[in-house]
This record gives structure tokens, sequence and C-alpha cells, in this order.
């Protein structure tokens, strides 16, 4: 993937979520966890032999990791409510604020390795869906985990035109496992 399309996708992806979830929406877990990890795993195939230097792996393993902790924080930083029976979410200012130092730590992180070591910076050129998967990936987990326990109902994907949503099976044995070991 080129990348001019990468950023392109990137900043689609991001808008869209930041659009959606300002204004709340249901706490889907599809949603938090299925893109998260097919921009993970696009983000992987895409990288361009980091392996090559080593000042390049360990700024992938750094900003990987930064992304990740500033992902756990923003779903730790979610507002979570009750609204028509099912866990709604809806992000904060904070939230945003953790989103904004995670671009600039991955592109000022980009910016220091190109100045560092350009063919290590040529290399990560395409990690950015990594990073921002890794990111999106814990921010889900963090969420998810949090709706689980609240007591609430949790929805695998909202239903469109008037269709019920849909559960999970897996979902709701996890919430009862989840529900017992909180009163244990």
């Amino acid at each position: 993937m080129n990348g001019t399309l990468q950023v392109v996708l990137i900043i689609a992806v991001i808008a869209y979520m930041l659009i959606r979830r300002l204004a709340g929406e249901p706490a889907e877990a599809k949603r938090m966890l299925l893109l998260p990890a097919v921009l993970t795993v696009i983000g992987i195939v895409n990288l361009d032999g980091p392996a090559h230097s080593g000042t390049a792996l360990l700024f992938l393993i750094g900003t990987a990791l930064i992304s990740a902790v500033l992902g756990a924080l923003r779903g730790a930083s979610i507002r979570l409510s009750r609204r028509d029976g099912i866990v709604f979410m809806r992000y904060t200012w904070v939230t945003l604020a953790l989103w904004a130092a995670n671009i600039a730590v991955k592109f000022g992180g980009n910016l220091l390795l190109g100045a560092i070591d350009k063919n290590g910076a040529a290399a990560l050129g395409d990690s950015v869906l990594l990073t921002v998967g890794i990111g999106m990936l814990l921010e889900g987990v963090v969420v998810l985990g949090r709706a689980l326990r609240s007591g609430e109902r949790v929805i695998w994907a909202q239903g469109r035109d008037g269709a019920p949503h849909q559960t999970s099976p897996w979902l709701d044995d996890l919430q009862r496992q989840l529900s017992r070991r909180g009163r244990g």
C-alpha cells in the first residue's frame, strides 16, 4: 500500500470513529475488536523489513508500546452509559487529547528516526497502520472489559434498518463469568 493511500485510509478511519464516538454510540464488540485487528494485520503485512536496522526495530517496538499504552488510557477515559438497555460509549476531551498525543508520538518518532537513520525510517514508513491498529485494539479491549463488568447488555453488532442488535453467546458467557468474579 503506498504512503498516500495509507495516510488517507488512516485519516478516514480515525475521523469516522471520532465523529461517531464523540456523539456516542453503542459499545459494539465487533467494531471495537475487528477493525483494529484488521488494521494491525495490514500494518504487519506492510512492514518493509525493519529487522535490517536495529534502530528502526527499536523505534517500531517503542512506538507500538507507546500506542498500546495510549490506547489503553483512551479506553479508560471513554464515558460509558446505559441507553435503550445496552451499553453506550462516548469519547471525552481526555480521549481526544490522548489521540492527539498518540499521533504526535508516532509522527514525531518517525521524524526523529529519519534524522538518526534514514534507511531505518524508510523501512518503517508503512508502520502507521500497525501502531494505530494496536492502539485501537487496546482501547477496544479496555472499553469492552469495562462494558462487560458494567452489568449492562453488550452487543456484538448494532442492528441496521430496524433489525434487532446482534448478540454473541461468547460475550454473554464472558459477561456472566466477569459478574460472578466481581461478586465472589
